[in-house]
């Protein structure tokens, strides 16, 4: 059911290190994609798998993780993504892909979660570092890294109480994702 997926959905940071992604898994959640609903039908975003442990570990020094959690510098080795896709636009194709990059991020996430696994959508790293890393040319612009791996981190859901909507660790580890009700949503 779509509201399981979605439920299971969370933005997970921490992942069982020693369970790997092929590039046929990536390949598999990125074909999800081509059946997304395009802006203009341009489909103008493209992907750059990252499966390989040492490629991943340049990528990951790129990125910055979970801005609310000030004193986290992000997971520890053993619990870092284990591939990444790098969501790309072909602005030889379009300069502006619109709605497109969040739909289909999203897309991708929820086949990891049916699958078992999950990720993070990342719009906070070194762009031009990265883009030396993975030698992309300059048609192509990076929208998103999506890391991904097998969680091993606890997400609870709950209502924002005192109208604070940030996410928060516990004690024991636990991080904590405040939504709003229904009826805030509704207007």
């Amino acid at each position: 059911m779509l509201k399981d997926l979605l439920q299971k959905n969370r933005s997970y940071r921490r992942f069982d290190h020693s369970v790997r992604l092929s590039r046929a898994d990536l390949a598999e959640w990125v074909e999800l994609t081509r059946y997304c609903a395009s802006a203009r039908n341009a489909q103008g975003l493209k992907y750059r798998l990252v499966t390989e442990e040492a490629e991943g570990a340049k990528v990951f020094e790129t990125l910055a993780w979970a801005g609310y959690l000030k004193e986290w510098a992000g997971p520890a080795e053993e619990e870092r993504p284990v591939a990444y896709l790098i969501q790309l636009l072909d602005t030889r194709i379009e300069e502006n892909c619109l709605c497109d990059d969040g739909i289909q991020a999203q897309t991708i996430l929820l086949g990891a979660v049916e699958k078992g696994f999950g990720g993070c959508i990342i719009k906070a790293f070194k762009n031009e570092v990265l883009r030396t890393i993975l030698e992309l040319p300059d048609y192509m612009k990076i929208m998103y890294v999506i890391a991904l791996g097998k969680p091993v981190e606890k997400i609870v859901l709950e209502e924002i109480g005192d109208g604070d909507y940030k996410y928060w660790r516990d004690a024991a580890g636990t991080h904590h994702v405040p939504k709003r009700t229904l009826e805030e949503l509704i207007f």
